[in-house]
């Protein structure tokens, strides 16, 4: 059975940073992809970044592009998402996906998800 969970969120000050980590075991991922998406209260679900499980290939959403960083540790089965810069409108709850659509920003192509972890930046 496919497991991810999520580690690294919290309180942060705008201007500063976090490291999130999706851990995942249950299955060999050489051929998927894994994505980061995002909800804030009120709002829907949005992407963020993705990044095949080799690293060779990674998305970012407009909106993070130049300040956040997926990457891979195969070795640890786990893939990180560096967050530099961070801003009050990046405050929401950050989920990791598993899927073998490729680095795909839409939540329907993944078929595994994580509990999330609560990231809030203050202004």
């Amino acid at each position: 059975q496919v497991q991810l969970e999520e580690s690294g969120g919290g309180l942060v000050q705008a201007g500063g940073s976090l490291r999130l980590s999706c851990a995942a075991s249950g299955r060999t991922f050489s051929s998927y992809a894994v994505g980061w998406f995002r909800q804030a209260p009120g709002k829907e679900r949005e992407f963020v970044a993705a990044i095949s499980w080799s690293g060779r290939y990674t998305r970012y959403a407009g909106s993070v592009k130049g300040r956040f960083t997926i990457s891979t540790d195969n070795a640890k089965n786990t893939v990180y998402l560096q967050m530099n810069n961070l801003k009050p409108e990046d405050t929401a709850a950050y989920y990791c996906a598993v899927g073998n659509q490729g680095v795909a920003t839409t939540g329907w192509r993944y078929d595994y998800w994580g509990q999330g972890t609560q990231v809030t930046v203050s202004s």
